[in-house]
């Protein structure tokens, strides 16, 4: 007599429970993958850090401002019965301001980061309208023209480097350190100057300034002209202003800014702080030509969309070709997919994130075609399975040197993956009511 053989739970061993199974390691996948966006940050920001540490050394980011020249002015006040007398001041920008700057760069080294820093010789020459105080509706006699000076407004005053010198009119004047009147800038240098009945008054100086990541200037003039010239091959053109002229080849660069009063939103002459001149600067940022850890993050957002093609690849195996794949085996695979990003990180702090990435991606791609192997005990599905994977990382690759295409490249690129997935699972009985045919359930294209 046969004795009947119970059946197995259908449920447990489903396709709908495989399928779970493998949705929630996906899941779980994300934790590494957040873990490794974590440490992508915390290196990004240890590089900030040597950035700012070098910076505050040679020379932080300068935004020159001026020269602007101020005139102190009495304003009396009553009060209880009683007349109080005030200093304020009155500013003025020159009619023309002409700047010629040299911007040498260098690259310095902390460990294993690296930082452009400069060195620029700037000089600044323009005149000024004699100061009407009419035009402010002020008393001439209550200005305090023997105590007029020109300022210059510098945000980091370490990166000066000679002895200034200024030449107002005839006259040559030295430069002292700090600003008598905050209205306008709060860091820089000033020189007293003497008015006379001249109509204009010209100015002229030279100074040397260090400084790191950018070089701006503020359009002080009725009509302003910047140029300027490097040998760094890698500008960035920003702020308020972008060049009228610029080139740019792979020995340096020339750019000349012309900016007229009429572009910018502050007067010719105010009194107090009535206006705010910086939101005007323009100039250069000298950028180093690759940032890995903004590439490194790119490649780690799509962390999940690979583990979550490799482990449909292993599912189908394991459905069409009757390869049972225990959902340990499916962890250790989407483990080997994270530790990609760990090796992308590390090498590419060494030796570049392009030979990272290709180092990173043949040892993955290696390890899993290897294990798998042992898995599938399958020669072809191993070759499928390795092919997939180097198709991904090319993929990925290409996704990320592309970066104003990567959405279309991007989009393309799944609607592709999901026409052969749909393709690769028409055969599958998903109700497990029938058997897949032997001859149409191998994988094969």
């Amino acid at each position: 007599m046969e004795v009947p053989v119970p059946r197995r739970n259908s449920f447990w061993h489903s396709l709908s429970f495989k399928l779970a199974v493998v949705g929630i390691l996906i899941i779980l996948m994300l934790i590494p993958g957040a873990m490794i966006q974590d440490l992508i940050r915390d290196r990004e920001q240890t590089q900030l850090d040597v950035i700012t540490e070098i910076g505050s050394k040679w020379g932080t980011g300068q935004t020159l401002t001026g020269p602007i020249l101020t005139i102190p002015y009495h304003v009396y006040i009553e009060e209880d019965g009683k007349t109080y007398k005030q200093i304020h001041h009155a500013h003025f920008l020159p009619e023309n301001l002409w700047i010629e700057t040299v911007v040498e760069p260098e690259i310095r080294y902390r460990g294993i980061y690296k930082t452009v820093v400069y060195s620029s010789r700037i000089r600044i020459h323009g005149s000024f309208l004699s100061p009407d105080p009419a035009k402010l509706k002020l008393n001439k006699a209550n200005f305090l023209l023997g105590d007029a000076f020109l300022q210059v407004g510098i945000p980091d005053m370490r990166g000066i480097q000679e002895e200034l010198l200024i030449q107002w009119n005839q006259e040559i004047l030295e430069a002292e350190p700090g600003i008598p009147s905050h209205d306008v800038v709060s860091s820089g240098f000033h020189s007293r100057v003497l008015l006379d009945n001249s109509d204009a008054y010209s100015f002229d100086f030279e100074l040397i300034l260090n400084g790191s990541d950018f070089l701006n200037f503020t359009p002080t003039g009725k009509f302003t002209e910047l140029k300027m010239v490097s040998d760094w091959e890698h500008p960035k053109f920003d702020g308020a202003f972008l060049p009228d002229e610029r080139e740019v080849t792979d020995k340096g660069f020339s750019a000349r800014w012309q900016v007229l009063h009429l572009n910018r939103n502050f007067p010719q002459y105010w009194t107090g702080n009535a206006h705010y001149t910086e939101e005007a600067a323009f100039g250069v940022s000298l950028i180093l030509p690759v940032d890995q850890y903004q590439k490194t993050m790119r490649s780690a957002k799509y962390a999940i969309m690979f583990i979550s093609l490799t482990f449909m690849i292993f599912f189908f195996v394991e459905v069409l070709n009757k390869k049972r794949i225990h959902p340990v085996q499916y962890l250790l695979v989407g483990l080997s997919l994270s530790i990609f990003y760990v090796l992308l990180l590390s090498l590419g702090e060494q030796i570049g994130f392009n030979w990272a990435y290709l180092v990173s991606s043949l040892g993955v791609v290696s390890l899993i075609t290897a294990y798998s192997a042992t898995v599938f005990k399958n020669r072809r599905l191993t070759l499928i399975l390795a092919i997939c994977l180097v198709i991904l990382y090319v993929f990925l690759f290409s996704l990320i040197q592309l970066k104003d295409y990567a959405l279309l490249m991007g989009g393309v690129g799944l609607f592709t993956a999901m026409a052969l997935i749909m393709y690769a699972s028409r055969n599958v009985d998903w109700y497990g009511e029938s058997s897949v045919k032997d001859k149409d359930s191998q994988i094969g294209f």
